[in-house]
């Protein structure tokens, strides 16, 4: 059984933290104020405990940020922006697996082009060759699909990588995709070093995504746990 009261070590325990720990976690606004005893002391009671178990489950959930706005709102009473935080953070999970649902499309189409060997193209040669205007490739370029550098006459020059994100976005745009998602996903080719190892990472990236999806499971149970509780008013401190 829970006790009624707890110091903040007894709270700590739990979670392998220090009690500083949780003390900086009131400052913080993420637990509401303790009650006190007549010589000053903190006092915690099961509400305080549902409440560092809602914080700490939502760390891995939304991230230390959202984690700490969202337990903030709730102790100051603001349940819409607390609820707004964590509908934003379902809706970035959302982004990201279809950014990998993306990123296999895209690496299927990228085991059908031909690598370049070492070559330079100039913008109107790169854009003959994929039969789009100039044009479309500036526009590609900022919506940061393409980054080619430039030479020392300032002129554009695409090299084997930014051939092959320029042919990887021609077929998706084909496809009916939108330049943002085209950016995030050439931008997920440069980041790995290329398709191969991008699709050597792929099982890893569903596996956090999932596992983010669970801690979200989870804190959502710890969170309901809290709200369900009756509100914490501190007691006035004793003379």
């Amino acid at each position: 059984m829970v006790p009624k009261s707890q110091r903040p070590a007894d709270l700590a325990r739990e979670h392998g933290l220090s009690a500083q720990a949780v003390r900086n976690y009131e400052s913080l606004g993420v637990l509401p104020a303790a009650e006190r005893t007549a010589s000053g002391y903190r006092v915690y009671t099961p509400g305080h405990a549902a409440a560092l178990r809602a914080y700490l489950a939502l760390i891995p959930a939304f991230g230390h940020g959202p984690a700490r706005d969202i337990m903030r709102a709730i102790v100051a009473g603001d349940l819409d922006t607390a609820l707004r935080t964590v509908d934003e953070g379902h809706t970035l999970l959302l982004r990201d697996r279809e950014t990998l649902d993306q990123v296999e499309i895209a690496i299927a189409i990228l085991g059908e082009i031909k690598p370049e060997k070492r070559i330079n193209l100039q913008i109107g040669e790169l854009a003959h060759r994929l039969q789009v205007t100039p044009a479309t490739l500036r526009t590609w370029e900022r919506a940061g699909i393409l980054t080619p550098r430039r030479d020392r006459a300032g002129q554009r020059v695409y090299d084997e990588d930014d051939i092959r994100d320029a042919q990887l976005a021609h077929l998706l745009r084909r496809g009916g995709y939108r330049l943002e998602h085209i950016a995030t996903v050439t931008a997920q080719v440069r980041a790995a070093g290329g398709a191969g190892l991008l699709a050597a990472s792929l099982a890893d990236w569903r596996e956090r995504l999932t596992a983010r999806g669970r801690a979200m499971l989870t804190a959502a149970a710890r969170l309901d746990d809290y709200l369900s509780r009756p509100p914490l008013v501190p007691s006035p401190r004793r003379p």
